[in-house]
């Protein structure tokens, strides 16, 4: 056991473009944890569910109006293929419809703002981890978790719970700094648009799929279940979001590597190693911190240490996704997210309204489960085929 830490030691070590994203990525995601369980400590699992509901609404219109979605961008930023500002224009395009939807549908302009910063966000990073620029990545990462922090602590006592959601939008300001340079130093050509149009279109059936995997689930518990449980949920996913934050570092990096050809099978197979022991972890050792900490979320125990079976499928499908995505065959993670967005949006459905929170749980551990064994099987039937033509 300490043979094998001490060769992940070296592995990372020698990846310094994993190291940047990591630190960034594991600091970045504990600052926003620290911020979001102390405002679990601080209101009730109604309005947290609130919270949630908007950011819920802005995550989807986000995800809808992301025709560049961050992974294309890190793929032909590794591929130095200079189509970013074309595919920021559209995007931002898009974003500024539906932020004029979700305005008259719902009149509070707070929403409408954060769809535009989640935008600004992901094309920011996308871009910068396509190039790369590892260090300028982890910078921007970590100053919109300080930003969120500071700006969400000061406008929630200030503004109240719609305080919140103006801090998320600010914390997002430094990164339009990012997109006019793009502007800046490289033309929009929409003919670079028609050859890739494929990939362009699957990757978007990939946003499509993780919105309602990613955000549905918070827009329909709260009119099924109401925002009490929601809120109880959200802190639960709140848990996940934690636990699968090296797997989501080592994502965002092998992405990059793999599209420009590396060898990347050792940390794949440490990862996978390392997404066991997390798993363990969390159904262990997060139960006996909610009771202490978080005493008005008691419900979520149960729920949390099933939540945490979905650490090894999920990451195993993050490891096939960027060998997929490198290829441009991003038509079987499309599939796959559809899968896992069909099965969990069925599972909250019938499980929900029965078991409530300890249903949607079970959903999602069996959504992933499926959505994984799905890469698994056509990663191996593709290398049977290419055995068979060779």
């Amino acid at each position: 056991m300490v043979d094998f830490w001490i060769r992940v030691k070296q592995l990372v070590i020698g990846k310094k473009g994993l190291a940047s994203i990591g630190i960034a990525n594991i600091t970045g995601s504990v600052i926003g944890a620290v911020f979001w369980f102390y405002i679990a400590t601080v209101i009730n699992p109604e309005q947290y569910g609130q919270i949630h509901y908007f950011i819920a609404i802005a995550g989807m219109a986000q995800l809808l109006s992301l025709i560049a979605a961050p992974s294309v961008l890190t793929v032909y930023g590794a591929k130095n293929i200079k189509i970013h500002s074309t595919l920021f224009l559209i995007s931002l395009i898009a974003g500024l419809i539906a932020s004029i939807v979700v305005f008259f549908l719902l009149s509070k302009v707070e929403v409408s703002l954060l769809i535009f910063g989640f935008i600004i966000f992901e094309l920011a990073n996308g871009l910068l981890l396509g190039r790369k620029l590892f260090s300028k990545y982890a910078k921007f990462f970590l100053a919109q978790k300080f930003l969120t922090l500071i700006l969400g602590v000061i406008l929630y006592y200030s503004l109240g719970a719609e305080g919140i959601l103006f801090a998320l939008v600010l914390s997002y300001v430094p990164c339009i700094w990012i997109i006019i340079k793009e502007f800046k130093e490289n033309r929009i050509d929409f003919s670079l648009l028609k050859p890739r149009k494929g990939f362009l279109i699957n990757n978007y059936g990939i946003n499509i799929s993780t919105a309602v995997g990613g955000q549905i689930d918070k827009l329909i518990i709260a009119p099924l279940l109401g925002f009490e449980l929601l809120g109880n949920y959200s802190l639960a996913i709140q848990f996940l979001l934690i636990l699968m934050i090296l797997p989501n570092v080592i994502f965002k990096y092998l992405l990059a590597q793999d599209s420009s050809g590396e060898n990347t099978k050792k940390l794949k197979e440490y990862t996978f190693l390392l997404s066991i022991g997390i798993s363990i972890f969390g159904i262990i050792f997060l139960p006996k911190i909610i009771p202490t900490f978080f005493p008005k979320f008691i419900e979520v125990i149960v729920a949390v240490q099933i939540i945490s079976f979905v650490i090894v499928p999920r990451t195993v499908s993050l490891l096939y996704e960027s060998k997929f995505l490198a290829l441009e065959k991003s038509k079987f993670v499309t599939v796959s997210k559809t899968m896992a967005a069909g099965i969990s949006v069925i599972g909250f459905l019938i499980l929900g309204p029965i078991y409530e929170i300890v249903g949607l749980a079970v959903s999602l551990v069996v959504a992933y489960i499926c959505s994984t064994s799905f890469l698994v099987i056509i990663d191996k039937i593709i290398g049977k085929n290419v055995k068979e033509n060779h």
